[in-house]
This record gives C-alpha cells, structure tokens and sequence, in this order.
C-alpha cells in the first residue's frame, strides 16, 4: 500500500524585496540580496518554491543597550563604541549578510544625539562594509523623523531598509523612502489586521510595493513567541492564500529581543544552575530565530556571532535537504 503525502497548492506569492543598490543602480554596494518570493509555508519545498534564502544580518549601535550581555561585550569589546569598525568585523568575521545600525541614542530620553550624528554614523558604515544597510529607529516620532528624514537623503540611491514606520506615524518617513528610492519596514503589534491596514495605507500613499517589508514585532523564547509565531503564521497563510496586502517579506529581530531577557543575559554567578549566560544566550536566540524562521520570517536581525552561525548552517542545510539550493 503506497502514500502520498498531501500537498497544498497556493494562489499567492511572496512579493520579493531587493535590499541594497550597486553602483550600476545607483549606490554603492558591492551586491543586494533579495528576500521572498516563496510561494509555499517556510522550508515546504514539495509544495512550492522559496527561490531566495532567509537572509541574516547582525546589529551595531550608536549607543550602546542598557541591557547588552555582558558576553557580547567581551566578543566586541575592541569595536564595541566604533560602530563602523564592529560591522566590519560583523561581515568578515562572522558573515554578516546586512547591518543593522539601531539608532537608539537619538531618542530625547537615551542621548537625545542629533540627527547629524546619525547621518554621519549611516555614512560611516555605509562606508566601512558592502553588504546592504539597515537603518533602525525608535518609538519617539518626532525625533525618528527628523533623523530618518536627513539619513534617507544622505544615503540616497542606497536602498537601506529603514526601519521602521507605525500607522501613526508613516507619512513622513515614508515620503522620504519614496524620495530617495529606500525600502520600508512597516511594523505592527502583533495584530493581523493592523498589519494589513499598514500596508494599505502605504500603498494609498504610492509606496511601491516591491519596497514593503513587514515587521509583526516578535517576542523572545519565554517572552511570547508563541503568540508572535501565530501571528507570523497567519499573516504567512493568508499571504500566500491569495490576499495581496498581507504577501510580504517578514522582519524579526531576535537578536534585540534575546540579549535583553534576563534568562538570556544574567551572569551564570547569580545563578549557577543556569550555566553559562556566553552559552545560554547563544542559545536562546538560536532557539528563538529558529521558530521564527519556520514561522516565516525572511530577514533576521541577530547579535550573537555563535547564534549566527548555527542558525545560517541550519539554513544551508534545510535548503539543501529541501532542493532549495
């Protein structure tokens, strides 16, 4: 007797996103990488095709997080206040394949730094590596505007992925993109609906499509993950089921998420039975980039250079068992 296992067809792709722009396009880059296009659920290669990898970039800082582990701080602590020299060693020590540079010391409340200072730290990096840039803001809409304002014009013609818009506060940031030919993460709260909403009121305003890439703000192992991966799931489902608004590349950001959870981070003297936070910190954003992958997340903004590559060998590997490369 013989069995087949069932496979399910979708009407609905992924809409694929190019990060990055050579000189022949207009930037500097030495190449983009492209993310989407799946037209089946994460690593389902018997149901469909998923002709770009998940990409994997890693994190460098204006300033430097309250919460970072102390065990990344050892790992980075000849590059850790020079951003551009820590992407460097991101990209060729650890094959960072973007840099995120999070722009958190611009916040009134976190070093309130100008948004000079931040065009002058994009350009810095933009210069020190290759690979495609991303820009992360913070949740202070004023001051986010102005800075995204002045960095989408100073890196122009670069397609950095800038990060990121809410519903209430879009139109700014998001003209900016348009002028000066940027992609856009759109980020909601965990919410289906709200994250469809986001991409309708991006396209209302002429945002090209081809430009979104949406972020449903994820949470770490032990942190409700599992209700951001049913989020991620659904969004996924119906995306591929046919509905247009919800067929984008998705952002996670494990590595932001993990390294400020206190089972991720404390020093293994407070609590011995934990073993090492080096080890466990790996660990759990191993764990929690892992299920954020098999729940659809096709770009990972991680930190820990041990996390980074085994989840980009676990990457390799699937794709190889699956036919993907």
């Amino acid at each position: 007797m013989s069995f087949e296992i069932p496979r399910e067809k979708n009407p609905g792709k992924v809409a694929e996103v190019t990060l990055g722009a050579t000189p022949e396009q207009g930037g500097t880059r030495s190449h983009t990488v492209t993310i989407g296009g799946s037209t089946a659920l994460p690593f389902h290669f018997f149901e469909g095709e998923h002709p770009h990898p998940p990409a994997v970039a890693m994190e460098v800082f204006d300033k430097v997080p309250a919460k970072y582990p102390r065990s990344l701080l050892d790992e980075f602590q000849d590059v850790i206040d020079r951003p551009w020299e820590m992407a460097r060693k991101c990209v060729s020590a650890y094959g960072a394949e973007l840099i995120s540079v999070r722009l958190e010391g611009t916040h009134p409340e976190k070093g309130n730094k100008s948004a000079e200072e931040a065009v002058e730290l994009v350009k810095q990096v933009l210069r020190s590596v290759a690979v495609p840039v991303i820009v992360t803001g913070h949740s202070h809409f004023a001051k986010t505007n102005e800075v995204m304002k002045k960095v989408c014009e100073a890196a122009a013609g670069e397609n950095c992925l800038i990060n990121y818009v809410e519903k209430d506060n879009y139109k700014t940031i998001a003209a900016a993109s348009i002028a000066y030919k940027h992609t856009l993460a759109a980020q909601s709260p965990i919410d289906v609906n709200l994250a469809k909403q986001l991409n309708i009121l991006l396209k209302d305003m002429n945002f090209p499509q081809e430009k979104i890439v949406m972020d449903p703000l994820t949470g770490a192992l032990g942190y409700g993950l599992e209700y951001t991966y049913s989020i991620m799931e659904r969004i996924r489902i119906d995306g591929l089921s046919g509905d247009p608004m919800l067929a984008f590349p998705m952002l996670a950001n494990p590595g932001y998420e993990c390294s400020r959870v206190k089972e991720a981070r404390v020093p293994e003297k407070d609590y011995p039975q934990w073993g090492s936070e080096d080890v466990r910190g790996a660990y759990w954003e191993i764990a929690t980039a892992m299920s954020l992958l098999a729940a659809g997340a096709d770009l990972l903004i991680m930190h820990h250079p041990r996390a980074v590559d085994a989840v980009k060998k676990k990457i390799r590997e699937m794709r190889a068992k699956g036919g993907g490369e």
